[in-house]
C-alpha cells in the first residue's frame, strides 16, 4: 500500500450517512472517515482513498481477492464471517440493530403488526435470515421484495413496491433525514430484531495490517476521551500528562511498534478529528446511545495507549 501511495478502500457508496458522495463528487460518511483515517495513519494523508463502490453481495469476494486493503462497508461482525471467511474485524465502530421503517400511512406502530406485509430487503447480507427468523418466531407471513442495492430498495419503498424497508436502523434514520420534509412520512419502529456491531474488516493472516486498522479506530476514541479534536490538538503538544504525550507521539515509541511514524496519532486526528467530529458530521437523526464513548455512557472504549 505504501509503494502504491493509496489506500484502497472497500465501501457501499449509496448508503446515507455511511458512504456517499456529495453534489461535488466526495465520498462522505462514517465509513469513508474510517478509510481517511486509515490513510493519515498509515501514508500520512487523509484524502489518498481510492474508493471502491461495492454492493453488499459483493463486499467479500473483493477483500479476500485482494481487490481492496480493508472494507468499510455497513458489516456485521458476525461468527462465521470470521470462522469461514478468513476474514476479521478489528473493532466496532458503529453499534447497531436492524429495523423496519413504515409509511405513517400504513397505521402501524409496532413490526408486531405486520402480519402479511411486503417487506423491501437486501441480499448478500443478514437481513434476508433475520427478517426470516423474527417473522417465524411471532408466527406472522410476509412476501419479500429483494434486491441488490440500497438505492434500489429505497427506489422500491418509495414507489410503493412494499409496505416495509428493513435495514440496520442508522441506515433507515439517515434515509429518513435524507428525504427532508417528505421523511416526516415515514416512522422506524420500535423493534430492534438484533445486535449489529458494524466494523472495519481485513484480510486473516497479516498481523501487522489488524493491529494498524484496530488502533486506528481506537486513536478516534481515545481522542474523543481526552478531549483533542482536530481544532485544538496543536495546543496539547506543550501538555505535561503522559497519557497524551504517549498518545500524540512526544513520548515513547507506540507508532513505531505499528511500522508507523509516531505522531501517527496527531496526524489522524489533525485531518479526521476524533470520532465524536466524525459522528457529528455524518450521523444524522440518530441519537448516539450506545455510540457515545464510555466517560458518557456508551459503549465506545479505548484499550490503554502505553
Amino acid at each position: 500500500m505504501k509503494s502504491r501511495g493509496t489506500l484502497i478502500c472497500g465501501v457501499i457508496g449509496t448508503s446515507p450517512g455511511f458512504s456517499l458522495p456529495d453534489s461535488q463528487g466526495v465520498m462522505r460518511g462514517i465509513d469513508a472517515d474510517q478509510c481517511r483515517a486509515v490513510a493519515a495513519a498509515t501514508l500520512g494523508d487523509a484524502e489518498k482513498v481510492q474508493w471502491v463502490l461495492l454492493a453488499p453481495q459483493q463486499r467479500f469476494t473483493a477483500l479476500q481477492s485482494g481487490e481492496v486493503d480493508v472494507l468499510f462497508a455497513n458489516v456485521t461482525w458476525t461468527m462465521t464471517r470470521e470462522s469461514q471467511l478468513g476474514l476479521q474485524f478489528p473493532s466496532i465502530y458503529y453499534y447497531d440493530g436492524q429495523a423496519f421503517m413504515v409509511k405513517k400511512a400504513l397505521g402501524v406502530n409496532s413490526a408486531l403488526e405486520l402480519d402479511g406485509a411486503s417487506i423491501c430487503m437486501l441480499t448478500g447480507g443478514t437481513s434476508e435470515l433475520t427478517v426470516q427468523e423474527y417473522f417465524s418466531a411471532n408466527n406472522m407471513t410476509y412476501t419479500p421484495v429483494v434486491l441488490s442495492e440500497g438505492e434500489e430498495a429505497r427506489a422500491a419503498f418509495l414507489a410503493d413496491r412494499c409496505d416495509v424497508y428493513t435495514i440496520d436502523s442508522s441506515s433507515l434514520a439517515g434515509f429518513k433525514a435524507s428525504q427532508g420534509e417528505a421523511g416526516e412520512d415515514f416512522v422506524i419502529l420500535p423493534e430492534r430484531m438484533t445486535a449489529e456491531p458494524l466494523g472495519g474488516v481485513v484480510r486473516k493472516g497479516d498481523e501487522r495490517w489488524f493491529d494498524i486498522v484496530r488502533w486506528t479506530h481506537y486513536t478516534l476514541v481515545n481522542a474523543e476521551i481526552l478531549g483533542i479534536e482536530s481544532g485544538n490538538v496543536e495546543s496539547f503538544m506543550d501538555s505535561e500528562d503522559p497519557r497524551i504525550r504517549r498518545f500524540l507521539g512526544m513520548e515513547g515509541e507506540l507508532g513505531a511498534t505499528l511500522g508507523l511514524s509516531n505522531d501517527f496519532s496527531k496526524t489522524v486526528i489533525s485531518q479526521v478529528g476524533n470520532f465524536g467530529e466524525v459522528w457529528a458530521r455524518n450521523v444524522v437523526g440518530v441519537d448516539r446511545g450506545y455510540n457515545n464513548v464510555w466517560t458518557k455512557g456508551g459503549l465506545q472504549y479505548a484499550p490503554p495507549f502505553r
